[in-house]
């Protein structure tokens, strides 16, 4: 397409792919303008490229066929599976030869500034208010991204709005031949992810909080990188109880113990990776199951709120929260930081998860942004009990409550399954998007570290 005042350019948009020789690339042919490339590939392929949401590389988002010095709108957006559209928009001007390359240029203004080679990717925002980007269905489809360049400043789009020229990526939570298998055995329900072979594979189990229900997309990334993870439900999902009001610790030892017994998991321990209520709950999985050997730990507490743990005849009792501190913010949402009683009152010790117990290694995650809780906090109180070389702390200024795997966008505030009101999670968007991607690495880097044949590696 033509650009006014451009003479014969044609305006084309890109998406290079940089990451390593090994790394996979499956392009589809579904029309329109997109490069891929690897080191020894950089020609034009139709577009429709896959690439998984977390993985180490680098998608660059590259405009050429523009005028010198010319303003243009760069535009992202999805849909997700319930219709909720989500965009990012940055502003750029062309470079003298006409081009504006994500990867070296920076982004004027718009949902992002400055350089930032993924921010289309990782700015998305919901257009309407307390949504949260979650892929529920990572299996059977990607989400598409639809990239779009306009000419000059656009604030917003509309229909009558044409593009310069636009592309899509898929973006994708399995790679190829990742296997799912849906888990009702005993009491356990759940999904099995598995890695495409013969296996044995490291095995993981992983947790999420406080909405309950099942959530797979972590699961399905680390599937992809060579574990089997068993994406585990603890409550309103199926036929387990509606709400949490317990935490029955018998439960997730059977469901470590069925992961354990599979045919390509290669034992004998495991690693247990939770956020919020979930962290809570892998940190009492690891201070009572020896089989659990490394924990990640994102956003959690240390001690048991709202819900008593219960194990083979022990009873842990739990924290009331003090709902009556609860503030409402200006947008009507529920900020929880201060419902928490501080955990270093004397009333709190018996609620103390009892971490000296812990055979393995943790890793614990944290925003220092966190509006949920002081998470930061409940890591030092743990740690303090722990052997120094049994922990390690990775403590993110200006990243919030849901640290996700990198190119997940911010949520900081969000409705939640079971609340009256929307909550605060916190988070300011370039520090959390820092967060997510160094996080995510040093959290493969430790399952693969713990969870390796050489047991005696250590943290």
């Amino acid at each position: 397409m033509s650009v006014p005042g451009a003479g014969l350019r044609t305006t084309q948009i890109y998406i290079f792919f940089i990451k390593s020789k090994e790394e996979l690339l499956w392009p589809r042919l579904q029309g329109g303008f997109c490069t891929s490339g690897l080191t020894e590939h950089r020609g034009p392929l139709p577009l429709g490229l896959h690439f998984l949401w977390g993985r180490p590389c680098m998608v660059q988002v590259v405009v050429s066929g523009l005028a010198p010095s010319q303003l243009v709108t760069l535009r992202a957006w999805l849909t997700d599976e319930h219709g909720e559209r989500f965009q990012a928009r940055a502003f750029y001007r062309s470079d003298e030869e006409g081009t504006v390359d994500a990867g070296r240029h920076a982004a004027l203004g718009g949902n992002y500034t400055g350089v930032w080679p993924m921010g289309l990717f990782w700015f998305l925002q919901p257009d309407s208010l307390f949504k949260r980007l979650v892929k529920r269905d990572v299996m059977g489809s990607p989400f598409l991204v639809h990239l779009e360049v306009f000419d000059g400043l656009r604030l917003v789009s509309g229909q009558q709005d044409n593009p310069l020229a636009a592309c899509t990526a898929e973006r994708w939570y399995v790679g190829p031949g990742v296997q799912r298998v849906p888990i009702r055995e005993g009491r356990v329900r759940g999904a099995l992810l598995l890695p495409p072979g013969p296996g044995p594979f490291p095995a993981v189990i992983d947790l999420f909080g406080g909405a309950g229900g099942l959530i797979e997309f972590r699961a399905g990334l680390l599937a992809s990188r060579g574990f089997a993870v068993l994406a585990l439900a603890f409550f309103a999902y199926e036929d387990l109880p509606k709400g949490l009001t317990q935490l029955d610790l018998d439960y997730f030892e059977e469901a470590a113990e069925l992961l354990l017994q599979h045919p390509k998991v290669r034992g004998p321990g495991l690693g247990v990776i939770g956020v919020s209520k979930g962290a809570e709950v892998a940190l009492a999985m690891a201070s009572f199951l020896p089989q659990v050997v490394a924990t990640v730990w994102i956003n959690g507490t240390s001690f048991l709120y709202g819900n008593p743990l219960l194990y083979k005849g022990l009873r842990i009792p739990s924290i009331p929260y003090q709902t009556e501190r609860m503030l409402f913010t200006e947008l009507g949402a529920m900020d929880n930081s201060a419902i928490f009683t501080d955990p270093r009152s004397p009333a709190c010790s018996a609620s103390a998860i009892p971490v000296e117990k812990i055979q393995g290694k943790v890793l614990f995650v944290v925003g220092e942004a966190d509006r949920s809780f002081n998470s930061k906090l409940f890591a030092q109180l743990a740690m303090e009990r722990l052997p120094q070389d049994a922990y390690r702390l990775l403590s993110y200024p200006g990243a919030g409550h849901l640290i996700e795997p990198p190119g997940s966008p911010l949520c900081s505030i969000s409705s939640l399954r079971g609340s009256p009101l929307p909550v605060v999670w916190g988070g300011e968007p370039e520090p959390h998007a820092r967060a997510q991607q160094q996080s995510w690495q040093e959290i493969v880097q430790f399952l693969e570290l713990q969870l390796s044949p050489a047991l005696a590696i250590k943290l």
